[in-house]
């Protein structure tokens, strides 16, 4: 009753507005901000983790990072007394755009792109990726339309064209008075790309090739810069000659005039609004009956003589598309650098301040989207993994010999044996580790090599049995992917001296390997037993606790700028208070 009484009396008094004795309700003091650098202390050099991270051009990086900083396109803004640099997300679609556009030749003028197509060599090219990185971390929307026209316009001409072509086209395209872009996808087909369905005849009366769009779904789709900016693109189309398939290639095509209009016999419509890379104008293409001359084929893999002959030094048509698809491979890489830089202010304990759009949270989750899409869907690639891993499994069984190839040496040796109890100690040697990834990448290959042999046993054709398959075939491409970076990780580690640093990645790299063995595959298939996986679960938990006093020298070792986070990384209090209004 007594502590009813209080109650109704703290009541009474608010209501009456009288003054609260000091008895019922005081004021608690205000919550402050402490930065965590002084409370928290370095264990290792920073700077040597960063170079282990980054490994290369980090003053290209720094430099980079500072023309961007300087420069008002890049919508500098002051909150809690620093000053924070990021797209305004606010802006409408067309204006994120011209946004876009405005930075590159920004970027462009102070010579961030100097070398990136006319010089060669190991140091322009891991240039060129560091320059990528630092665009990532800014604006994926920046960073695709610079991948557009760098990687796979200006890739495509490097690689599938000949000397002719990057005589006529790398210079204007590093200097972006052409704009390229790449049509490959279609509304029909997107990762695979055999199904293409565009076609291109070869007229040898004026020495033409005459592109069609012959159906809805043969439509270039998601085509990005078509929608505004691209002069020219690369079109990937189905080469028919004198009535017979020669299967995809690869044509220059320009798409509009000097004055921005859209060439004769081409359509083109944007694609619309996205749940992010709104800064990007991807549009759809049609083609019809669209003429180009016979050189514009980049023919390093086939040509087509001037009276209408097909000619190329590799006669088989599967081993000619592998030659062709090959230099793709760097948009993948691409990718997953990218992924990994996104994947850098994740949204962990953020509060209600996670989801303001100033912290950049959300428009990061939004944009990592399409990282698991373009460039082929991560399931696809998956299966492809898989069907290489096959491939080699096959070659060496056939040959009789030693597995040699796609780090499948492991399956020379013993197979690993998973202890029955396994300790802390067992569960971070990197030994064990090591022999946990390849037990679950061994076993998988055997299970899917006897599964797809059985199934072509039957009568099925290579490709029915390998989507009989596809479940066994994701298991086994992420086992093999774990497994593979795993060994990085490792590679890594083993050149380092004694010490702090080692000590540190150690322990990252015992809590990325649990993390993989804790992937539910391992019980699914036996390789661990119920306790064993409760003790592996028990183990990531002190792995963390064991990584949280390093957490802040860790995120400090990205080398990030504190001008590309959010408000929240810093004095969110400060920021949202009515000064900073």
């Amino acid at each position: 009753m007594e502590q009813v009484f209080k109650r109704t009396q703290i009541l009474t008094n608010h209501l009456l507005q009288s003054s609260p004795s000091s008895q019922t309700l005081s004021s608690n003091a205000c919550l402050s901000y402490s930065p965590p650098e002084l409370s928290e202390n370095y264990a290792f050099d920073i700077k040597d983790m960063r170079k282990l991270i980054d490994r290369h051009n980090l003053e290209e990086r720094d430099w980079l990072f500072g023309l961007m900083k300087q420069s008002k396109l890049f919508n500098p803004k002051v909150r809690g007394g620093k000053v924070f640099v990021s797209p305004d997300y606010n802006q409408s679609m067309e204006q994120q755009r011209e946004m876009t556009l405005k930075r590159i030749e920004y970027l462009l003028e102070k010579g961030a792109f100097k070398g990136w197509l006319t010089e060669k060599g190991e140091d322009i090219e891991m240039r060129k990726f560091a320059g990528f990185e630092v665009c990532s971390i800014y604006d994926h929307s920046l960073f695709t339309k610079l991948g557009v026209h760098f990687f796979l316009w200006g890739g495509a001409i490097q690689f599938f064209g000949t000397k002719h072509h990057h005589d006529k086209w790398l210079r204007d395209t590093e200097n972006y008075s052409i704009k390229g872009c790449f049509a490959m996808t279609e509304l029909g087909h997107g990762s695979n790309v055999r199904g293409l369905e565009t076609v291109t005849t070869y007229d040898s009366n004026t020495g033409e090739f005459v592109i069609n769009t012959p159906c809805e779904s043969a439509q270039k789709y998601w085509i990005g810069g078509a929608a505004n900016h691209a002069t020219h693109t690369v079109v990937f189309s189905q080469l028919h000659i004198n009535g017979t398939n020669q299967g995809v290639h690869a044509f220059i095509v320009q798409i509009r005039d000097a004055d921005g209009y859209i060439c004769p016999n081409i359509r083109i419509v944007d694609c619309g609004h996205k749940i992010g890379l709104n800064g990007v104008d991807n549009g759809r293409i049609w083609f019809d009956n669209v003429r180009v001359p016979r050189e514009n084929l980049l023919n390093s893999v086939a040509d087509v003589s001037p009276d209408g002959k097909y000619l190329s030094s590799i006669e088989n048509p599967d081993q000619r598309f592998a030659a062709f698809m090959a230099p793709l491979t760097v948009g993948r890489v691409n990718i997953a650098i990218s992924s990994v830089y996104q994947s850098k202010e994740c949204r962990e304990a953020c509060g209600g301040q996670g989801l303001k759009t100033e912290n950049r949270v959300g428009q990061l989750k939004g944009e990592y989207d399409v990282q698991s899409t373009f460039e082929g869907d991560n399931l696809i690639l998956m299966q492809q993994v898989s069907k290489a891993l096959f491939a080699e499994y096959m070659a060496a069984q056939k040959r009789n010999k030693v597995f040699k190839g796609l780090g499948l040496e492991h399956m020379n040796k013993p197979c690993p044996v998973i202890p029955l109890q396994l300790t802390s100690t067992t569960l971070r040697c990197s030994q064990f580790q090591m022999d946990a990834l390849c037990l679950r990448e061994r076993d998988l290959l055997n299970r899917f090599v006897a599964d797809v042999s059985k199934c072509k046993a039957k009568g099925e054709s290579n490709e029915q049995a390998f989507l009989m398959c596809y479940e066994l075939a994701q298991d086994l491409g992420k086992a093999f992917s774990d497994r593979a970076i795993f060994q990085t990780f490792v590679d890594a580690e083993t050149t380092l001296p004694a010490g702090s640093l080692k000590d540190v990645l150690g322990t990252l790299r015992s809590l990325y390997a649990l993390i993989c063995i804790e992937d539910v595959s391992f019980l699914q298939y036996g390789y661990l037993s119920v306790d064993n996986g409760a003790n592996v679960r028990r183990e990531i938990t002190k792995l963390c606790t064991e990584l949280r006093p390093h957490a802040l020298a860790l995120v400090s070792s990205f080398g990030i700028p504190d001008a590309f986070l959010g408000p929240i990384a810093f004095n969110w209090i400060e920021a949202n208070a009515w000064s900073s209004v």
